[in-house]
Parts: structure tokens; C-alpha cells; sequence
């Protein structure tokens, strides 16, 4: 560059050149570099061309080769300060040029039989030949020196670069090379008449833009403005065909998933939901690995591509969750959206993008099910994944053919041993498996949505059974499981109470049972429901306490009226002297708070015993009694009664 420029003979070029052609070709090709076309490639990637070779190409014939060179360092060095690129990168696309341009007055200089740094001879038809092959020759040694960089940077091999850029570029830029040839034959006559080659440039300007635009519109989700599925889809195989090209692994392939989210829309309303997910898919792109692009596929399921194995992937999961941890604050409200990860990736888990969205969403759905929060594809979940579906959908005919029941087991006074309460639990007697364990199905319906129908249906059979129950004179409370979804639905307490209305129970005899998981999930919310559902008169309780995140700020805060101390805890009080010290402090806690305690897991007297002696404790476990139909809890009942009204006579 500094040699091209000392050579030139700039007095005798500022005396013979056409001025004024020569400043709108320097002014053209400036403007050329730092608003350069978009080109829409496959699958609505874009890549930028600049429109300055044909002015600088121009330039070598009319102006010179040195003029040329400063001509298009000045445009690389204006375009570089726009953008702000690193000084190495700066001189990089400085050298480059300066390179390409040499090249091309070389060539020029061959073909022309003029000196390569003398003074510029006038321009005709014949020379248009020559400057095209000088602008052939420009563009290749360009195209050649970035697609070398670009493989050096990206690991990709040579041939794959050159191929690529050669594909996309190669047509655009012959026919900005014509737009050169013209124009040097023309520049003598004047900036009128070269001011008209303008018009090509910038309709070509106008109409990338407009298909850039709707390339963008084609392929990315209109609410959140990330890439769509079909988006997803090109990145996988361009991906697949960079990793396979290079022997390498991955990609990787994240799907993630909101948990409950139809809960937020449900509850909230679609405006606040699509605020939630603007937010998500903010925190997704800062957590996205770095060339590694983030996708929304519909609803609340967003997809991210890793350029990586499985490490990496599963970090960049994590990575994604974990962007989700603080809330998310909209309208005064702090909501706490949490989400499922599936990772799977290539070649282990699929060699095509069909593959590793299949195995990915199978590895989500595993997450969901089983609730690890992230998931990484084994063929096991094949196998799980189709007789779980088939499971569900089993559950969905279940609810209509009435092949669930509902079964009761006592809570009994430790003091008295009389039971002061039941806890209703579901059943499903199915017609080909038999009885199917509710930890096979409950995880099923909560993460399908079906709880609601399943509790509805529990919750109605308990209050009928707890009406007959009191028209028998039976005054005992009934403990109805309530899951972490249904303390998001705001309209929980009307459906809870136009349910006693009807069967005439009152709201006292009804106690409803949240995990702390559930409460934690969404604090606000959760808070809100229960204070709705305790206006009406109905009570709270909290399972199994102490396995989750448990927290002693929610007992002071919420309004609950009972405590029930997780089996776990419980049932080894007689052999672990820290279950002992556990259980014993937290009976004294909620006791001094005036809750009600409930100890779970009695499976001996000596349990009991103890317990008994830890104050007013109400336990519950196959000690005191198995889960039992109306029936046999009636027949129970009874003979408390007749025990009661004879214990003093046999006592006279």
C-alpha cells in the first residue's frame, strides 16, 4: 500500500484526471463499503457485500492505481470506525484491500500494456475486457484471503469456506464488475452522465433490503424475535455439515420448555404471558454460548443450537436454567418462571436434524416426567416415552369411564387414638394393568394438565362421601391433595367453594394439602390463592415437610393451619437420634405457632408412643390404618363411637 502510493505520480495525476468524476467514484465507493448490500442466503441468512469494488475497480483506470488504493483504505477505515472492529481486524481488512486492489491494477496494467504507476490513459471500449478480468481478479484474491482467515478462525477446511462464499457472492459481484466497465468508458464525459450508473447500485440496495426485510419476517417469531423452526432447521444441517466436515462433534441441541406456563396465561391473561416470554427469550440470547443461536418453535418451547458435544451442551443448559432463577418482574408482579431442558447431540444421538429434534424432545419429556430439570437423550426413554403416552392417554379415558375411585386413610389423635380426620387418595383400577401405582400416573396429569380433572374429581367424591358421613353423625375432617398448579389458578377458591355448597359440607371440615415445592414455585401467587381459599373458611396444610425448600419465613408469612411432618423424618425417630432431634423441634415450632401437626409413616407403636409425648400430635401410617373404602372408614368409625359411649360404663 505504502509503495503503490509512493510510486504514483500524483502531480501529473491531479493535472490529467477528471475531478469531479474521480470524487463521486471516491465519494461512491465510500458509501458503497459502510452500506453494503444484504444478501439473503438459505434459510434467511444474510451476509453483507459491499458496492465499493466497482468504483474503486473504476478508479485504476481512470485515476490510477495509487489513488485507487487510498480511495479504498479510506472506505475500510470508515467502516471500521462505524462498527467499532478491533484494530487487528482494522488492519487485517486494510491489507486485504490494499492487496486486492493491487491485484487488480496489475492485472489491469498487463492486459493494457500501460505502466502499473503512471499517469492513466484514456479509457476505451476496448479496455472494458480488461478492467472486468481486473475485477475478477480483485475479487478473487479477496474472496481468497477471508475465506482463509474465516477456516483458520472457525476450524472449518478451506475448500468448505471457499465454496460457500464462491456460491453466495460470485453472481452479485459479476454484475456490480459490469456496472466498473461502464463506468470507465463513461468518466470522461462527465458526472452527468456517470451519475446515471448510480440508479443499478441503489435499486440493487433497495431491493436486497426489502428481501432482507422479508427474508427476517420469514424466519424469525414475530413476538420474541428469535429464529423460528424452520430457522432451526438451517442451522442444524449447516451445523451438522461444518461438524461432519471436520470430524468433529456435535452440534448439540438444547429444547426447553416453561413449566406450567399455561397456568400464567390461564390466570394472568395472553398479554402478560407474551411479556413473560419477550422477557425469557432476552435472557436465553445472554446465556446463549457464543456462535450458538436461540429459537422459539411456538408457545412456550424455545430451542438452542450448541457448537459442541455433550459437555458443552449440557453446560449450556444449565447455563439457560439458570438465567431463569431471579423473577421476572411485569406489571408489579415478581413471577417465577422455571423451565425443562432435553439435550441430545450429534453423532451419538442422531447424524441428522430429524433425529436430534425427535431424541431432544424425547429427552425433554423425560425432564418434565420425572422432574431433573435437564435431560440428556438415552434410548431407554423410547421405550419409557411410548408406554407413558400410551399411559396418559389411558388416564384420559379413565376420567370418563369411571375407572377411579377414591380411598381414605385415617388420622388418628395420638392422645385418644381416635380419628379426628382422613385423607383422600386416588385410586386407578385399570381394565388390562390392573391397579396402577399413583406414582406411576400423578406425575402424568401434572405435567399434562389432567391434575385438574383428576383433583376435581377426587375433591367431589371426598365431599359427598364426607356429606353421608355427617349425616351418620361423623364429624371428621377430609385432607384433599392439592398440586404446585393449582396455586397459580386465581379462580381455585370459588370452584372450591361452589363444590361444598352443593354437597352441604362446611368449609371447616375441608383441609387442603400444598407441598412446599408448590408454594415456592410462585411465592406471590401461591400467597394469593391460599389467602382466597382460607377467606371462604377452608384449611391449609403443608406435606411433607421439611423435604423441600423449607422455609420458616412462608410459616410466618402465609396463612396455613396445619404441618405435617414428612415420613422420612418420622419413621426412623427410634433408630436416628437426628430424626428424633428434627422431628421433636418441629412439632414444638408449629405447636407454639398454634398449627396443627400431623406426623406421616407410623409404622409401629413405639412411633406412636413417642410422638404421643411430643405434645398434641396427629398421626398417620399403616400402623393406625390403611387406605380404606367409605365402607370400612364408616365401620371404623362406629366402633370408635360405641367405644367411647361404653369406656366409663365399663369403667363403673
Amino acid at each position: 500500500m505504502v509503495a503503490a502510493i509512493a510510486l504514483s505520480p500524483w502531480n501529473a495525476l491531479l493535472a490529467t484526471i477528471p475531478l469531479l468524476s474521480v470524487i463521486f467514484l471516491a465519494v461512491a465507493a465510500i458509501t458503497g463499503e459502510v452500506k453494503p448490500i444484504v444478501l439473503v442466503l438459505a434459510g434467511a441468512e444474510t451476509r453483507s457485500l459491499s458496492t465499493s469494488a466497482p468504483f474503486v475497480l473504476t478508479l485504476i483506470a481512470v485515476g490510477g492505481l495509487g489513488l485507487a488504493i487510498v480511495v479504498q483504505v479510506v472506505a475500510s477505515l470508515a467502516d471500521d470506525i462505524l462498527v467499532r472492529r478491533g484494530l487487528v481486524k482494522s488492519l487485517f481488512n486494510t491489507a486485504q484491500y490494499a492487496l486486492s486492489v493491487l491485484a487488480a491494477g496489475t492485472v489491469f496494467s498487463l492486459l493494457t500494456g500501460t505502466p502499473m504507476f503512471g499517469e492513466p490513459t484514456e479509457v476505451t471500449l476496448g479496455h472494458i475486457g480488461a478492467v472486468l478480468v481486473a475485477g475478477i481478479a480483485m475479487v478473487v484474491v479477496n474472496w481468497f484471503l477471508v475465506a482463509v482467515v474465516v477456516s483458520l478462525a472457525s476450524g472449518q477446511p478451506l475448500k468448505i469456506v471457499l465454496r460457500t462464499d464462491a456460491r453466495h457472492s460470485f453472481v452479485t459481484n459479476l454484475v456490480l464488475l459490469s456496472v466498473a466497465g461502464i463506468a470507465a468508458e463513461v468518466a470522461s464525459d462527465g458526472l452527468a452522465v456517470l451519475s446515471l450508473l448510480a440508479a443499478p447500485v441503489v435499486a440493487a440496495h433497495l431491493f436486497s433490503a426489502a428481501a432482507a426485510r422479508h427474508a427476517h419476517e420469514a424466519a424469525h417469531d414475530s413476538l420474541t424475535g428469535l429464529g423460528n423452526r424452520g430457522q432451526l432447521d438451517q442451522e442444524i444441517t449447516r451445523t451438522l455439515r461444518n461438524s461432519q466436515a471436520s470430524e468433529g462433534h456435535g452440534p448439540g441441541l438444547v429444547l426447553l420448555d416453561l413449566d406450567h406456563f399455561k397456568d400464567f396465561n390461564d390466570t394472568l391473561g395472553h398479554p402478560v404471558g407474551d411479556m413473560i416470554l419477550r422477557q425469557v427469550a432476552q435472557r436465553l440470547l445472554g446465556a446463549m454460548p457464543e456462535h450458538g443461536s436461540v429459537h422459539r418453535l411456538g408457545g412456550d418451547e424455545f430451542a438452542v443450537v450448541v457448537p459442541g458435544g455433550l459437555e458443552e451442551s449440557r453446560q449450556v443448559a444449565r447455563n439457560l436454567l439458570a438465567a431463569l432463577d431471579a423473577p421476572i418482574q411485569i406489571e408489579g408482579l415478581e413471577l417465577l418462571v422455571r423451565a425443562s431442558a432435553g439435550v441430545a447431540v450429534a453423532p451419538m444421538h442422531g447424524t441428522d436434524g430429524e433425529t436430534l429434534m425427535k431424541n431432544s424432545d424425547i429427552a425433554l419429556y423425560h425432564a418434565k416426567l420425572e422432574r431433573d430439570r435437564i435431560s440428556t437423550y438415552s434410548p431407554e426413554y423410547d421405550v419409557n416415552t411410548v408406554e407413558r403416552l400410551q399411559l396418559l392417554a389411558d388416564l384420559r379415558a379413565a376420567l370418563d369411564t369411571e375407572q377411579l375411585s377414591v380411598v381414605y386413610q385415617p388420622q388418628v389423635d395420638l392422645n385418644t387414638r381416635r380419628t379426628v380426620a382422613v385423607e383422600a387418595l386416588v385410586r386407578w383400577d385399570h381394565p388390562t394393568r390392573g391397579s396402577v401405582a399413583p406414582d406411576d400416573f400423578i406425575p402424568l396429569a401434572e405435567n399434562s394438565g389432567l391434575i385438574f380433572p383428576v383433583t376435581a374429581f377426587v375433591l367431589e367424591r371426598a365431599l359427598a362421601q364426607m356429606a353421608k358421613w355427617r349425616e351418620d353423625g361423623f364429624r371428621v375432617r377430609v385432607a384433599v391433595n392439592l398440586s404446585a398448579r393449582h396455586l397459580s389458578d386465581v379462580g381455585l377458591a370459588q370452584q372450591i367453594y361452589e363444590a361444598l355448597a352443593r354437597h352441604k359440607v362446611p368449609a371447616s371440615a375441608l383441609v387442603l394439602e400444598v407441598t412446599e415445592t408448590g408454594i415456592l414455585s410462585d411465592t406471590v401467587r401461591a400467597d394469593m390463592v391460599i389467602r382466597a381459599v382460607r377467606g371462604i373458611g377452608v384449611e391449609i396444610a403443608i406435606d411433607d415437610y421439611g423435604t423441600g425448600n423449607a422455609s420458616l419465613s412462608y410459616l410466618k408469612r402465609l396463612q396455613i393451619d396445619e404441618l405435617k411432618v414428612d415420613r422420612s423424618f418420622v419413621s426412623n425417630i427410634g433408630s436416628d437420634h437426628h430424626d428424633l432431634i428434627i422431628v421433636r423441634s418441629t412439632i414444638a415450632l408449629a405447636l407454639a405457632l398454634d398449627l396443627r401437626v400431623v406426623a406421616e409413616g407410623i409404622e409401629d407403636d413405639a412411633t406412636a408412643q413417642s410422638l404421643a409425648q411430643l405434645g398434641r400430635v396427629i398421626g398417620q401410617g399403616y400402623h393406625l390404618g390403611l387406605p380404606a373404602a367409605p365402607d370400612e372408614i364408616r365401620a371404623r368409625l362406629e366402633s370408635e363411637r360405641r367405644s367411647a359411649s361404653t369406656g366409663p360404663a365399663a369403667g363403673r
